[in-house]
């Protein structure tokens, strides 16, 4: 644990998945934190907040503030050094409304911004982006992708569209800034973001692992997702707000390539033995055609059946000085915290994390 800092932090969407590993990581580094819900009065979303470090230096703040209401962020930013923008909508249906995604993401971007410009106090804004921003389109056939590429708009799913267009205000937004309302920006660009979760309140990034462990579907389609740690990300995001190199930048979190099947060879190892039936096949496309008939996430997913998105994060590497963990790591902490947080029903098999003799069972699968 650090000694306390002066400095203080503002944590937009408090309660996120990625937003929690910030907080954990800023208090046990000294900071005093902020952190910002829609509502306090959902007690079940932020009473874990409070637990996230045990013995910090200062206690963690909760106030209010929505993306949709831009009066809300002026009190929020308020005495702030630095802002750690997480909170983004994410789209749950593909029924989803495009320009209304696009608008709250744009929108709520904005205001957080214009918030942080008339506020004074504030010198950082670190912004939480997506690779779904540097180029998401089935179509790219760049390779590796860089901080370099921009996905272009006419080509991806409405959630790419929200982060690249949110992701270009911010950027014009602040070069535009008079000088006596300056402050710098960095923007971090994370992949899939997979690993521990610490909150009780559901998030997408838990969909693929769920799914496998309780064996939702016979077969897995043919996804291939780069992978990274939260943990990484959260490092990424507390680097990135204070280390003087990153200010103006932009930083791909990155790691690995996996398919769906090698996540479920990884999951297979360790799980099945403790009562957990994984799916480990790959479905052929047509089924996958039938099958998202009935089933709206598959239907989302089918442009990228198939398709390989590569990164590089060299960037993030050399100057956040973020080395990414294995990836095995990721994804078997990842499913013990699921089990443990009650998102996977427990087995009377279940034995819970297993240790040293657990990891080399796994670190043994060839990926």
């Amino acid at each position: 644990m650090s000694t306390a800092r002066t400095e203080r932090v503002l944590v937009t969407g408090a309660s996120g998945y990625i937003a929690g590993h910030v907080i954990k990581l800023l208090q046990e580094e000294g900071y005093s934190v902020r952190g910002t819900v829609r509502s306090l009065k959902n007690e079940a979303k932020i009473k874990h907040l409070h637990n996230l470090c045990p013995g910090a230096k200062h206690p963690l703040e909760l106030v209010e503030a929505d993306l949709d209401v831009e009066s809300s962020w002026q009190p929020a930013v308020k005495d702030m050094t630095y802002v750690v923008h997480v909170a983004s909508p994410f789209p749950l249906e593909l029924s989803v409304n495009e320009d209304e995604l696009i608008r709250q993401a744009r929108e709520g971007t904005l205001a957080v911004l214009r918030a942080c410009a008339n506020e004074g106090s504030v010198k950082r804004v670190v912004l939480t982006s997506s690779v779904a921003a540097v180029d998401y389109s089935p179509q790219s056939n760049v390779i590796p992708l860089t901080e370099e590429n921009w996905s272009d708009v006419t080509k991806v799913d409405a959630y790419s569209k929200s982060k690249t267009l949110a992701e270009k205000a911010a950027w014009v937004f602040v070069k535009d800034l008079p000088e006596q309302k300056k402050f710098e920006l960095v923007v971090i660009n994370p992949a899939f973001v997979q690993g521990p979760v610490l909150h009780g309140s559901s998030c997408t990034s838990i969909v693929p692992i769920k799914r496998m462990l309780e064996r939702q579907m016979p077969m897995l389609p043919a996804l291939n997702f780069n992978i990274v740690d939260v943990r990484d990300v959260a490092l990424a995001h507390v680097r990135a707000m204070t280390l003087p190199e990153a200010a103006g930048n932009r930083f791909i979190c990155s790691n690995v390539n996996l398919w769906f099947s090698q996540m479920a060879l990884l999951l297979d190892a360790v799980f099945r033995p403790q009562g957990y039936n994984v799916p480990t096949c790959t479905a052929p496309k047509l089924i996958l055609r039938v099958a998202s008939l009935f089933d709206k996430s598959l239907r989302s997913l089918l442009p990228q059946v198939g398709v390989v998105h590569t990164f590089d994060n060299s960037k993030m590497r050399q100057v956040l000085k973020v080395e990414p963990r294995d990836v095995r790591d990721t994804i078997i902490e990842m499913a013990h915290s699921l089990i443990q947080g009650g998102f996977v029903k427990t087995t009377p098999g279940y034995r819970g994390p297993g240790g040293p003799e657990e990891r080399q069972l796994y670190m043994a699968v060839k990926l």
